[in-house]
């Protein structure tokens, strides 16, 4: 019974290392098992992470270590395991052409409407949308409304009237969202931007760090479906997560500020 014991133990332990290495990166994995193995004390790991967020991770892992019933050389020999074999795995990458606008039936192509569709759908975690122009799009509303209803995270980035200067009109792209429940809403604030005439440009898609669409269709009707518009969307790798690596980054600098719902430039129903 005390083998069955640590044997779910040590399913527990590489369940939490494949979590950790999904969340924060193999690389990242393995500079934590480094400094156990180091002798570097439990507070120090924690006090000394980026964010309260990671240090939050690196507590669980230290926990699940701990617990797994193993020596400390075979857990951290497990876990190393882990970080290999996913380090493997995210080194296959598939990159996919994807256009809105009039489509040819001698070249296949996905479409620009139905990727974005299918990033949403696929996310079991968290969805990160970025967008300069927007306006309501029912079918991606109702696919992001869906994912909250699965727990989803939706966070999306988008430009202001105010910082786009006048090459907007008409309502604020926020707006287009609003019908998604607990959606974060987050913005380039113009006092952040140190170039004259800069504007928060970016347009791409992201689901659960692991796949990414580029593309550069704004989210609007035209965009998704009239205009002639390219994207790549990009199963696995690093490029995913290293997107969603620099957003964050962006919004711990303040670069990115959150909008809310009311304020002055911000969305308004």
């Amino acid at each position: 019974m005390k083998d069955l014991a640590v044997d779910g133990a040590s399913d527990q332990l590489g369940l939490s290392g494949v979590a950790f290495a999904e969340r924060w990166g193999p690389a990242r994995l393995r500079s934590t098992l480094a400094r156990v193995a180091a002798g570097v004390s439990d507070e120090v790991l924690r006090s000394t992470a980026h964010n309260s967020e990671y240090a939050e991770w690196v507590a669980a892992l230290q926990s699940a270590i701990a617990q797994c019933g193993r020596p400390l050389n075979e857990a951290l020999a497990l876990l190393e395991g882990v970080a290999a074999g996913y380090t493997r795995g995210a080194s296959s990458v598939r990159a996919d052409l994807v256009w809105s606008g009039p489509s040819t039936h001698r070249v296949p192509v996905r479409s620009t409407a139905q990727v974005l569709i299918d990033v949403v759908e696929a996310a079991e975690h968290d969805v990160l949308l970025m967008t300069y122009s927007a306006k309501p799009y029912p079918p991606l509303l109702a696919a992001l409304i869906a994912a909250r209803g699965r727990a989803v995270a939706v966070t999306v980035v988008v430009e202001t009237i105010q910082g786009a200067a006048g090459a907007i009109v008409g309502a604020e792209p926020a707006t287009a969202f609003l019908d998604v429940p607990g959606v974060e809403l987050w913005h380039w604030p113009t006092e952040q931007r140190t170039q004259a005439g800069a504007k928060m440009h970016a347009k791409l898609a992201v689901a659960d760090s692991r796949m990414l669409f580029i593309s550069s269709a704004n989210l609007t009707h035209s965009g998704v479906g009239k205009n002639i518009e390219a994207g790549v969307l990009i199963h696995g790798g690093s490029a995913p997560m290293r997107a969603v690596e620099h957003i964050r980054e962006l919004k711990a600098s303040g670069s990115l500020s959150r909008l809310q719902v009311g304020e002055p430039g911000a969305a308004t129903r």
